[in-house]
């Protein structure tokens, strides 16, 4: 089950934590703010992303992660809004599923994809929490294949090692697929089956509840919850908070 925190840091114009299937984020978003003239965009906010891993210095894989995550924020921040500034996201992996003991041979069991749908979590909420406009939120969720073709949602560290594929979605409120990040072999069937269960899990629309019971799909109980669900309550919960603030002091 996911736990989110809106607004943990004080000095952050928003923040979020996000936990979930094993991974602790938290963003932390800054602006708009004063932009160097270098990277000042004329008509538009310049975005810039900055993740960092639970333990030793970023990397390529870190670098792959911001590149991702730069090009969706774009999608979701009506940039256009605050032109010739700076929106500035700070993401920090506080913890990861560890498991030294299972190695694997295939590509993903190194594969730093499984913390993106965390990280992309972590700044819709921390967005949320702050003055920012936004054209949509997004939602997302993490699927792998096992080698017999049975559809893992949000499987654990050892059944990525060992899946033959794995894959990141995320979708607007509106329902568009925004982000698909893929590792692995598989075929276009398989994928398709893949993108209508992301879906029915992150926005499920009218008529799909009958569409997703199906045998090759393995997922846990608190799954069926939709993620969509989990945004609401989080802000709910600030709101609701802050109106107490405002009746005590009134």
């Amino acid at each position: 089950m996911a736990n989110t925190t809106l607004s943990p840091l004080h000095r952050a114009d928003g923040s979020a934590r996000y936990t979930k299937n094993g991974y602790s984020v938290i963003a932390a978003v800054n602006g708009p703010i004063e932009v160097q003239r270098r990277d000042e965009l004329p008509e538009e906010a310049a975005v810039d992303v900055a993740v960092r891993p639970a333990a030793g210095l970023g990397g390529l894989p870190e670098r792959h992660l911001e590149s991702i995550l730069q090009n969706t924020l774009r999608h979701v921040i009506v940039v256009s809004a605050h032109p010739r500034t700076l929106i500035q996201f700070t993401l920090q992996i506080v913890t990861s599923p560890g498991d030294d003991s299972v190695t694997g041979s295939l590509p993903q069991a190194s594969s730093n994809l499984p913390v993106l749908p965390a990280l992309l979590q972590a700044s819709i909420l921390a967005l949320l929490s702050t003055s920012i406009p936004l054209f949509m939120t997004l939602t997302a969720t993490l699927v792998a294949v096992n080698p017999n073709g049975i559809l893992l949602v949000e499987p654990s560290v050892q059944e990525i090692k060992l899946a033959s594929s794995i894959h990141v979605l995320a979708f607007s409120s509106h329902g568009d697929l925004l982000v698909v990040e893929s590792e692995g072999d598989f075929t276009i069937d398989k994928w398709e089956e893949v993108h209508k269960k992301a879906k029915s899990i992150c926005h499920e629309e009218a008529g799909d509840e009958s569409e997703s019971g199906s045998e090759d799909v393995s997922m846990s109980s608190d799954d069926s919850s939709k993620i969509e669900n989990v945004l609401k309550e989080a802000v709910e919960r600030k709101i609701a908070k802050e109106q107490r603030w405002k009746e005590s002091t009134g």
